[in-house]
Formats: C-alpha cells, sequence, structure tokens
C-alpha cells in the first residue's frame, strides 16, 4: 500500500529526472536510487549540482537553503531529491512559505 507521500514522491520523480535530462542527456535513463556521481560521473559536479537545485527551485516554486539543507545528502540522488521535494511543497501548503527548518525532524 502507498501512501500520501509516496504516491508525491512518484508524481515528482518524472519531473526531476526531465530537469535533469535537460543538463545531461545520459540521466534520463540512469536508476533513480543511482548515485547522481556514479550516474553522470565528474560532469556532476559542483556546478552542475547547484545548476539542479536551481532548475528544482524553478520547476516546484521551492526554496533551498544552502546552509540549513544538507544538499549533498538530499540531491546526491534522484529518490532523495523527490522526496526533499515533496516534503517542502508540503510546508509550502501548510506554512504558505517555502520553509526547510520542519522538513528535517
Amino acid at each position: 500500500m502507498t501512501g500520501p507521500g509516496q504516491t508525491a514522491t512518484e508524481e515528482i520523480l518524472p519531473r526531476l529526472r526531465a530537469l535533469l535530462a535537460r543538463q545531461f542527456s545520459e540521466a534520463g535513463s540512469a536508476p533513480d536510487d543511482l548515485p547522481l556521481p556514479d550516474a553522470l560521473g565528474e560532469r556532476y559536479d559542483s556546478l552542475a549540482a547547484l545548476e539542479f537545485i536551481s532548475a528544482v527551485e524553478n520547476e516546484f516554486g521551492i526554496e533551498v537553503d544552502f546552509v540549513a539543507d544538507d544538499l549533498r545528502h538530499w540531491f546526491s540522488q534522484l529518490t532523495l531529491a523527490a522526496t526533499f521535494v515533496a516534503r517542502a511543497l508540503e510546508d509550502v501548503a501548510v506554512l504558505g512559505s517555502p520553509s526547510s527548518k520542519e522538513r528535517h525532524d
């Protein structure tokens, strides 16, 4: 049985994959749980990660806190990024504005 969070994550994953594929054509076929540095090699460096995060912010209308959020963890693979986005969207729905503090409990 799937819960609301899992459904949201499953809906977010294809959008994340599409965003990443705009930067890296081979990203469209990478497994969702494979670490992005392994899937994309040395091309997925800190600048590429920042570009991906910026694209995620724009696509979903969320804000990523580059200090408080553990970006190396949350954006290391697509499944984790989808969980991060789902939680951020829940925060926006409940709080009315992006807030990362509650996502890390």
